[in-house]
Order: C-alpha cells, then structure tokens, then sequence
C-alpha cells in the first residue's frame, strides 16, 4: 500500500506548522512509496531547494530509511559511493528526508524539507510523518 492524498496533507500540514512554528523558510515534499510526488509546499525558500526536497524523498522511500542514515552508509562506501550517489536521476544523503510508515510499520512514502540546516530539516519532515494514520 502506498500513502493515500488524505495523509500526505496531513503529514504536509503538519510538517508546515513546524516549520512556520521555528520561522524557517522551507520546501517540503511528501511522496508516494513509488518516489512520485503527492504534495508539496514552498514556503517562502528559495527556488532549489524543491528539487532538494524532492530527492531527499526519493532517496529515503527508494532505500527504507531516512536520507541522512543512507548518507551515513555511502560514507562508508568508499569508491562506490560515486555510483551510489549518482544513480536514479542523483540522491540527496543530507537529513530531511524521512520515511513514512503506516500502523503496521510498512513504509507507505516519504516526506522531506530543505532549506534550513540540516537538523531543523529532518525535526521539520519527522512532524509530518509522525501524523499519519
């Protein structure tokens, strides 16, 4: 099962209050469990850091776990990690992108901010998926 439009608004919902809350000027996304983006938000960021946003996402629902734990694994990737960054269209391996579970604790999509540092990204995305049902 995939994250249904009714709880990525919710999570993107969520995600914006915090965001609005600590005053940072963000992007979020929220995408599907296939990467495909089901809504978006730009508040107020500048243009590239969408784009960010959206690979942060990617990345997260593509490898089942958030963005920054798969930067983690392709720091220690050594010479490979070139090809791993560089594969599906790029990856973003920085925190912000989160993954979503549903009840069962299957991952139905991802959510992700750009454009503050790094941790008010990933506290940003981690309200958005903790809403959803």
């Amino acid at each position: 099962m995939s994250i249904t439009y009714k709880q990525a608004a919710k999570a993107l919902n969520a995600a914006i209050e915090k965001a609005e809350f600590i005053k940072i000027p963000v992007s979020i996304v929220v995408v599907d469990s296939g990467g495909h983006l089901m809504a978006s938000a730009r508040l107020d960021s500048v243009y590239g850091v969408l784009e960010f946003a959206l690979k942060k996402a990617k990345t997260a629902v593509m490898f089942g776990v958030d963005s920054d734990v798969m930067g983690t694994i392709i720091a220690g990737a050594g010479f490979h990690g070139y090809g791993m960054l560089n594969s599906n269209d790029g990856l973003l391996t920085i925190a912000g992108g989160v993954v979503i579970r549903d009840n069962e604790g299957k991952i139905i999509g991802a959510i992700a901010s750009s454009g503050g540092t790094p941790e008010q990204d990933k506290e940003i995305a981690e309200a958005g998926a903790s809403v959803t049902d």
